[in-house]
């Protein structure tokens, strides 16, 4: 997903940096839109995924605190080794829909409409 992001990122640069027709103005919004909703998705999900593993993560540390076993520190070590993943990729999707929020400010002049 991050490849794709970045990708997308790139095309989406590019294509806002030529001068376009209003109507090749409207399809790029519309693509951008549905690209957005897609990430948003995505990024809803690893949200989920992360809250999951930090809360196993602080369980793990109240359990540690009550029953000193080993196999409560493996856990605790597992976890915490799939925990920073987890937060790497979800802080890179964030940063990227909010990039491409900023790319459809870009395109979108409300005051156009006016004009």
């Amino acid at each position: 997903m991050e490849k794709r992001l970045k990708c997308y990122l790139s095309f989406i640069d590019k294509k806002s940096k030529i001068s376009m027709s209003e109507d090749e103005k409207k399809e790029l919004r519309e693509n951008l839109l549905e690209q957005i909703g897609f990430f948003q998705h995505e990024r809803f999900i690893h949200l989920i995924v992360t809250v999951t593993f930090a809360l196993v993560a602080m369980l793990s540390l109240i359990m540690i605190c009550l029953y000193e076993n080993i196999f409560v520190y493996l856990i605790l070590f597992m976890v915490l080794i799939l925990l920073f993943p987890y937060i790497r990729h979800y802080f890179i999707l964030e940063r990227g829909v909010q990039k491409l929020y900023q790319y459809y400010d870009i395109l979108f002049d409300p005051f156009d409409e006016l004009k």
